[in-house]
């Protein structure tokens, strides 16, 4: 089959096409005929070796992993309710970028046929951590929120989440003009470029000077370190993602929180394991939202897998608003 492998860190070059086996499930596994992988910030990161999670260890060569929307070709043993035939998605850590990949069953949802296979990728991934990390701040109808990379895969969507879950203000960042338009045209009422001096004032003066209830960073570094002081009083940060400060996790000191401030981290293994209920019941929404047109993702590149270096670039420099996806189907136009 045709699959990307990386054989060391480096820059995009370093991503090859080329042929190697297919795979075979293990027990708990189905081996998934990709339709689509979603390219994210998070894999530009472990191919240069600089993403912060644990997970992260591979042995060279590997093929990168994503948000997978497949169908089952063959099930392994205790392969659970899942059957040959099945169109599911679900994030991969490795072996996404491929013709054929192995998925874990317990990471597995069923994706809609109707639903196209590059957009139906934000049900695989993306969506959830959206939907988890409002979740996990304590959303609730009428708090101010501030969605960093509000144009990016997940960003995108958790404005849409906002608008509909009833935020009373929602404060967007983003780092282009078209970028900060779109944003706006999602449902954000506020747009700040966070990469200009003063974005931080911008956005207390936004609000009143209250600050923000809820902030959903995806950027960390030094930017993690303003929204702290950001937060109104019992506001919550969610962080769940490094695209601005690399490997460096800055610290937060516990003084900065007295005002009834709260910081957690996320990561949608945690969220999935500890909350299964409400896991569950957010599947079934975003499922039901992305169907009747109520929330829609942008794509905005379908490539062959052959174009991954090129996907790579377009994510690394930030040119697209939305997702970038990979379709293996092009490769064997």
């Amino acid at each position: 089959m045709l699959a990307v492998s990386l054989h060391r860190y480096g820059g995009p070059e370093v991503l090859q096409t080329e042929e190697v086996d297919i795979p075979r499930p293990g027990p708990g596994q189905v081996l998934l005929a990709v339709e689509a992988v979603a390219v994210g910030f998070a894999q530009t990161q472990m191919r240069r070796n600089e993403f912060p999670g644990p997970l992260w260890h591979p042995t060279f060569p590997v093929v990168l992993g994503g948000d997978v929307i497949g169908v089952v070709e063959k099930t392994g043993p205790g392969a659970g309710s899942f059957h040959e035939g099945d169109r599911v998605g679900g994030y991969l850590m490795h072996g996404a970028y491929a013709e054929w990949a192995v998925a874990n069953t317990e990471s597995l949802i069923p994706i809609p046929g109707q639903l196209d296979a590059a957009e139906a990728t934000i049900l695989a991934g993306a969506g959830q951590i959206a939907a988890g990390v409002m979740a996990t701040g304590g959303f609730r109808p009428g708090m101010s929120v501030l969605v960093h990379a509000a144009s990016g895969a997940t960003g995108h969507l958790a404005v849409q989440f906002a608008k509909v879950a009833g935020a009373g203000q929602i404060i967007a960042t983003a780092s282009a003009a078209d970028k900060r338009e779109f944003a706006r045209s999602l449902g954000a009422d506020v747009v700040v470029d966070y990469t200009r001096p003063g974005w931080a004032e911008q956005i207390r003066r936004a609000t009143g000077g209250r600050g923000v209830d809820l902030i959903l960073d995806s950027i960390g570094g030094d930017v993690l370190l303003q929204g702290v002081d950001l937060l109104a009083p019992a506001g919550h940060l969610v962080f769940y993602g490094s695209a601005g400060g690399g490997a460096v996790i800055p610290q937060v000191s516990v003084l900065d929180l007295v005002a009834l401030k709260s910081v957690s981290g996320f990561s949608l293994t945690a969220w999935r394991t500890a909350r299964p209920s409400e896991h569950l019941d957010t599947v079934s929404d975003l499922t039901r939202w992305l169907c009747s047109g109520q929330v829609h993702t942008s794509v905005f590149a379908r490539l062959p897998l052959s174009a991954a270096a090129a996907a790579h670039r377009l994510v690394e420099q930030r040119l697209h608003r939305g997702r970038v996806v990979l379709l293996p189907e092009l490769d064997r136009r």
